[in-house]
């Protein structure tokens, strides 16, 4: 009975994975053809918290686009930093060509929170299209001209965009590479698919529009982490054939792994805390695929140790698992010009599955500690 059991969550998974594995293969990488002029005014939104130690060098990226000045503006929205996060971008204002303000969501509202300083952002905003990133990430020139390419030649009210690791040194931080990389092609491809499940709130674009048409954060205000995918999964539901995931070299978006085990799965947990609000079938069908193949790969040890399971069943199930995510994530990381880091698949595979179990349990709690606050989500 608990080989059938295995068998058949290594089919769903392997379906999940096959058929994400094609649609990124289907997936286009837009080319701007020559003598492109975009029209479309963009307001670059950034909410920061305790981001002192990276906001400048974003702020100097920003100061490079390849995007016509009178077309943008930026604005920091500060949740509560506690160290110099906003001296330092005082200092940076007169004496940038950027058109930059800073919100102090302390001088607002009663709020805080990332979604909290995501929704004043939106308010002050002047842009057509509302472009996001975090404080800790780095951008290339052409991000905001492939943006808002994406947004007037598909008529895309969401565009989700592609995020890579940098500066990865260690072992760890070469392993979250690869796992992070997942995330990323899943997240794409399920956008092929127009079963969107997941992006990711360092590389985002929607219109204003739809973010009221949505009724934005609304039914989810009490979830502090997912802000970006339960938008998503509402306005997936308005338009499904209007949302797009820009697969293109030039659009990546780099920000740093977590640096200790501690806080990476601290990060992990706060990502896992939203699962169980979301209310998309298709959504909650991948998760459980992967939560179910993990916990029964995990079980296969002690049913081989009870000779529940013989010796090459056990051996079979997890060579057919690597070879699913070796093929999947071959593609990924050759897009993200990372191909040498699928031998970080062979350690990882190591600690995954007790990885996988522990977050998904851990976050099922909804209590995490992230950037010096205790969070409790409340439904």
């Amino acid at each position: 009975m608990f080989t059938l059991f295995l068998l058949l969550a290594l089919l769903g998974y392997g379906w999940v994975i096959l058929r994400c594995l094609f649609a990124w293969k289907r997936l286009p990488i837009p080319a701007i053809p020559f003598g492109y002029v975009p029209v479309t005014k963009l307001s670059v939104i950034i909410p920061v918290r305790n981001e002192a130690k990276q906001i400048q060098d974003l702020l100097r990226d920003l100061e490079a686009q390849n995007y016509p000045a009178a077309l943008w503006e930026v604005l920091i929205a500060d949740d509560h930093s506690e160290d110099n996060t906003v001296e330092l971008v005082r200092e940076f204002m007169p004496v940038t060509s950027l058109t930059l303000r800073l919100i102090r969501l302390s001088e607002k509202t009663e709020a805080m929170g990332k979604k909290a300083a995501i929704k004043q952002g939106i308010a002050e905003a002047g842009g057509e299209l509302l472009v996001f990133t975090d404080g800790d990430c780095r951008v290339q020139p052409e991000w905001l001209l492939h943006l808002a390419y994406t947004y007037e030649s598909q008529r895309a009210v969401f565009i989700s965009g592609p995020v890579c690791f940098q500066n990865t040194h260690t072992l760890l931080e070469r392993m979250q590479l690869v796992e992070f990389a997942s995330l990323i092609g899943v997240g794409g491809a399920s956008i092929g698919l127009r079963q969107p499940n997941m992006c990711n709130g360092a590389n985002l674009a929607y219109t204003r529009q739809v973010f009221e048409e949505a009724g934005g954060f609304t039914g989810n205000e009490g979830i502090a982490s997912g802000d970006d995918e339960f938008l998503l999964h509402k306005v997936s539901m308005l338009y499904p054939e209007r949302i797009a995931f820009l697969k293109h070299p030039a659009a990546m978006v780099y920000t740093e792994a977590r640096q200790t085990v501690r806080s990476f799965v601290a990060q992990r947990v706060r990502w896992a805390s939203k699962w169980r609000s979301y209310q998309s079938l298709p959504v909650k069908l991948v998760a459980l695929s992967v939560f179910a193949v993990n916990l029964l790969l995990f079980l296969a040890i002690p049913a081989l140790l009870l000779q529940w399971l013989s010796f090459w069943t056990f051996v079979t199930a997890y060579a057919a698992k690597f070879l699913i995510d070796f093929l999947f994530l071959s593609r990924i990381l050759a897009f993200m010009q990372r191909r040498n880091y699928l031998i970080f698949m062979l350690p990882l595979q190591l600690v995954y599955i007790p990885y996988v179990l522990y977050t998904a349990i851990k976050g099922l709690s909804g209590r995490y500690t992230w950037k010096g606050r205790t969070i409790r989500n409340h439904d």
